[in-house]
């Protein structure tokens, strides 16, 4: 009999088999590190956590507030995030989580929220910046920039900056920039800040992105040395989140489907950064890049670049300076 591979790929038996095999590697996956075997109390401590209201944002924050933290969740929906709030609260008991609005794509948001967490807050020991986006339509923003970019590099860059003193005033503290493995994927062009020579195919403009968040890390954690103030960038997984949101429906339905069998849940994706943020043993790690396993790993060459990190530093302190 002559078999062609349609046969094979259509044939019930193969469609099963697949499915089953699927299943079976989903139940078999385990991360190497759990939260939950993380015995770190975080009672007396203030953490800020953006893009809290869902996803891997909000499994950070529910793990910060278990732990016994105050819980600031920065999101850009009032809606979403008081749900977030109270789900988080009803869940762990602590009371001591609260909502303040911030929108990453505005310099004029993020100075804002900054402003009111150092009129509110004495202390500040871990921030995650967590909040990103994909797949968003072209667009300049009233601050001249390309709006991934902000939301995903400058507006988390201000906001850090903003904070710095009161991180270091608060030490021992951590920074965790939540940045991805595509940014093996992007490139260094300082004209994507303003929108030009940019590709917008698929995720391009992620990736870019990401890889200057890892570049910006490793320099921040260079200036940061003797603070007592670490930073530290990381790959949480191929993760199904709704960051695929802005795309259309034929790659979210795929995205999704293959997602279910093979990529990380929310919560699984939250683990390294909550490693990165309370783990005994990230104490004193600084300027690294974490893989999705919370294992230490090279990044991308340029983010091995000291002098592209100066460039990089301060490329972005000119474009975030009050005119």
């Amino acid at each position: 009999m002559n078999w062609e591979w349609s046969d094979i790929y259509s044939h019930p038996l193969w469609m099963v088999s697949t499915t089953i095999l699927a299943i079976i590697a989903r139940a078999q996956r385990k991360a190497l590190w759990n939260p939950r075997a993380c015995p770190v109390k975080l009672n007396g401590k203030t953490a800020v956590v953006t893009g809290a209201n869902t996803g891997i944002g909000k499994f950070i924050a529910l793990d910060f507030a278990r732990r016994g933290a105050q819980v600031i969740l920065a999101c850009r929906s009032e809606a979403r995030g008081t749900a977030a709030l109270q789900e988080i609260r009803e869940s762990t008991g602590n009371q001591n989580i609260h909502l303040r609005l911030l929108d990453t794509s505005s310099l004029d948001s993020v100075r804002k929220f900054a402003a009111r967490i150092l009129e509110e807050e004495k202390e500040l020991h871990i921030l995650v910046n967590n909040a990103g986006a994909s797949g968003l339509p072209s667009k300049i923003t009233a601050d001249g920039l390309e709006i991934t970019f902000a939301t995903n590099h400058i507006g988390p860059f201000l906001l850090t900056s903003l904070l710095l003193d009161l991180l270091k005033k608060s030490a021992p503290a951590r920074i965790v920039n939540v940045s991805s493995m595509n940014h093996w994927r992007g490139e260094v062009n300082f004209d994507h800040f303003r929108g030009h020579n940019l590709n917008h195919v698929m995720d391009a403009t992620y990736n870019h992105t990401k890889l200057h968040n890892v570049i910006w890390t490793n320099e921040l954690a260079r200036r940061l040395q003797g603070t007592g103030v670490t930073a530290n960038s990381l790959h949480p997984g191929v993760v199904m989140t709704d960051v695929m949101r802005n795309y259309n429906f034929i790659i979210r339905f795929l995205f999704n489907l293959v997602g279910f069998f093979f990529f990380k849940t929310a919560e699984e994706g939250s683990f390294s950064p909550i490693y990165c943020a309370v783990s005994e043993e990230a104490e004193g790690i600084s300027g690294k890049y974490f893989n999705s396993d919370c294992s230490l790993v090279l990044p991308a060459p340029p983010a091995r670049d000291p002098a592209l990190g100066v460039k990089e530093y301060e490329f972005c302190e000119r474009l975030t300076a009050k005119p």
